[in-house]
């Protein structure tokens, strides 16, 4: 954990491939200094067929999960440089955006809880 899930048009992967966009999302969490490297998880989900503002129009959006405990400030500054990264990316792209969501700590469990 904090796993940030990338979904997006299919179309987009013939600008940047899926390998660009995991590095590149991963470099700018890590930079944030919120996480620890090695507990990033970071995937891209494309879609094929999707309807985005009454057509088909390409996007791109990062829903991430984080364990709770950071302020908002910290939340949307992190939105804000995945966004400009992906947008630094994708520089005709207008549908680019990001939202961080938490984890309660009382319910979380994983192995290694065990």
């Amino acid at each position: 954990m904090p796993h940030f899930v990338v979904d997006c048009s299919k179309r987009l992967l013939g600008i940047q491939d899926e390998e660009s966009i995991i590095t590149r999302v991963h470099s700018v969490v890590s930079a944030t200094g919120l996480f620890e490297e090695s507990d990033i998880k970071v995937r891209v989900h494309p879609f094929e067929t999707c309807f985005v503002g009454g057509g088909r129009e390409d996007f791109i959006h990062t829903f991430a999960w984080i364990m709770e405990g950071r302020t908002v400030e910290q939340r949307a500054a992190l939105s804000k440089a995945i966004v400009s990264e992906l947008a630094a990316m994708f520089p005709g792209l207008a549908r680019i955006a990001a939202n961080v969501a938490e984890f309660e700590k009382a319910t979380y469990f994983n192995r290694a809880m065990m």
